[in-house]
């Protein structure tokens, strides 16, 4: 029979919304088929896939690819799916993943050419979307640091898109000393502020991004902190060249992170 939402698995992995239990836990939950695919292709991260039935038959190749290397699938009824999910209207598929966090010296040694520091970004839907396009530029790795948002918040995980998955993921405690291991680790650390006294286009028509780089990125409401920002190699403004006030903290991060990865490939 399937699992119902009293069903002491479901309610054990339901707890896993909460950070406190994700902590105690190491656990977190990923949810839908994008985020399932991506997460059964990283080895030993799946522990349980729960679904309803008529998920599992849509999504076959995945309940087999679960089964392959040995992680339960277990079917659910639909209230017991949307005691799992947080969407409004999920796709019927929920994994248990184990945390991915990799200590940041273990990420700096694999020698990654381009960076993000989330510094105190406390909203998941941003920190996601930032991870999202940090993948897709081409970064080796996100730092969460300080008082940042917890990675494994559902709607983090969401906004990731399955990036979660593809790069290291580090949670670091004090900024300051984030940025004196990057640059200990041979990047240029650049810190993104509307008011910074460097251009982003000069820096890039100069070839100062044709180098391995780290850039700091703060939170949407209150920008870095002045000692972090202080602590950055270079202060960077986005150039606005229309009207607009500013950039919101994900498309200025894309604006940055894609004018390295293009500098960078440029010097491979």
């Amino acid at each position: 029979m399937p699992f119902t939402p009293r069903t002491p698995r479901v309610v054990a992995a339901r707890r896993l919304h909460r950070r406190r239990d994700r902590d105690a836990a190491g656990r977190f939950l990923a949810e839908g088929p994008q985020a399932v695919r991506e997460a059964l292709a990283r080895p030993g991260t799946v522990t349980e896939l729960f679904g309803t039935p008529a998920a599992l038959d849509r999504y076959a190749d995945l309940a087999e690819r679960a089964a392959d290397v040995d992680v339960p699938v277990s079917d659910v009824t639909d209230d017991a799916l949307a005691a799992l999910a947080e969407t409004v209207a999920p796709q019927g598929l929920v994994a248990v993943c184990r945390h991915l966090d990799v200590p940041l010296d273990a990420a700096l040694a694999a020698g990654p050419r381009l960076v993000a520091v989330l510094a105190e970004i406390r909203d998941p839907g941003n920190a996601g979307t930032v991870l999202r396009t940090a993948d897709a530029a081409g970064a080796g790795a996100v730092v969460f640091a300080g008082d940042a948002v917890d990675p494994y918040n559902g709607k983090c995980v969401r906004a990731s898109a399955g990036s979660l998955f593809h790069v290291d993921v580090v949670r670091a405690g004090d900024p300051v000393a984030v940025v004196e291991a990057l640059r200990a680790a041979g990047l240029a650390v650049l810190a993104t502020t509307g008011y910074g006294d460097s251009d982003l286009d000069d820096l890039a028509d100069a070839g100062t991004l044709a180098t391995p780089t780290a850039w700091l990125f703060g939170s949407e409401a209150h920008g870095l902190p002045g000692g972090l920002a202080a602590a950055a190699d270079a202060r960077v403004r986005v150039p606005l060249h229309g009207r607009a006030e500013s950039l919101n903290l994900a498309a200025a991060a894309a604006v940055c992170l894609y004018a390295s990865a293009r500098a960078l490939r440029r010097c491979p």
